[in-house]
C-alpha cells in the first residue's frame, strides 16, 4: 500500500517552523549540542508543543538545521556551475562553502558534536556528490586543479576551515586567510608533490 505524500503546511506553521530554526541556530551556537528545546522555544517566541510539533526530538531539529545549510551551499555550488571558467566556478564554490560555514557558528558547532556520517537525505548527498564532483572534473581537465585531488578531500578541509573559526585568531575573518591558502596549495601549478594514495579508493 502506497503512503500518502505529506500535507503542505498552512502558511502560519511555515512561518513557524522558520522561526524555530532561525532561533535553534543561535542557540545551538551558543550552546552547542547541550542546548535544549524549551531554550529554542523561547528564543523563538513559540510554546514548546510547536517546536516539537515540527522536530519530534532535538536530533531531528539538528538534522534539520545541517540539511539548511548544506542545501544553501549546494545551491552555491550550483551557481559556480554556471561559470564557463572552470577554475572560476571550482573556486567560487570553495568560498561561498567556507563563508556560510564559517560565518555560522550554529552549523560549526553541530558538526563538531556529529560523530560518524552527518545526517543528510541520500537524494541531497548525492546531488553535492554530483555538483562539487562536477566542478572538481572540469577544474582537472582544464589542467588547473591538481589532479590527485579527490572529492572526499573536499568536505574534509572545508570542516577544517570551519572548525578553525571556532579559535581565537589575531586576523579578523580569518577563515578568508585559510581558504586562500587552501585554494592556492590546490593549484597544479603549485603542487609540489603528489598527495599519499594509499588509503584512497
Amino acid at each position: 500500500m502506497s503512503q500518502l505524500a505529506p500535507r503542505p503546511l498552512r502558511a502560519d506553521a511555515r512561518r513557524n517552523r522558520e522561526r524555530v530554526l532561525v532561533a535553534a541556530q543561535s542557540v545551538f551556537g551558543e550552546h552547542g549540542h547541550e542546548a535544549q528545546m524549551d531554550d529554542v522555544a523561547r528564543r523563538a517566541g513559540v510554546g514548546v508543543g510547536t517546536v516539537y510539533r515540527h522536530f519530534p526530538t532535538k536530533e531531528a531539529l539538528i538534522e534539520a538545521l545541517a540539511v539548511d545549510r548544506f542545501e544553501r551551499i549546494l545551491a552555491a555550488g550550483k551557481a559556480a556551475l554556471e561559470r564557463t571558467d572552470p577554475w572560476e566556478a571550482f573556486t567560487e564554490a570553495l568560498w561561498a562553502g567556507a563563508e556560510l560555514t564559517a560565518s555560522d557558528r550554529s552549523f560549526i558547532e553541530i558538526v563538531g558534536e556529529i560523530h560518524g556520517p552527518m545526517p543528510l537525505p541520500p537524494e541531497l548527498l548525492q546531488d553535492m556528490n554530483d555538483t562539487f564532483g562536477e566542478l572538481m572534473r572540469r577544474a582537472q581537465a582544464s589542467g588547473d586543479l591538481r589532479p590527485d585531488l579527490v572529492l572526499d578531500d573536499i568536505p574534509m578541509f572545508m570542516c577544517g576551515i570551519g572548525l578553525g573559526a571556532r579559535k581565537t585568531h589575531p586576523c579578523p575573518d580569518a577563515w578568508q586567510r585559510h581558504i586562500s591558502i587552501v585554494i592556492d596549495g590546490l593549484r597544479a601549478s603549485g603542487a609540489s608533490s603528489p598527495l599519499p594514495t594509499t588509503s584512497c579508493s
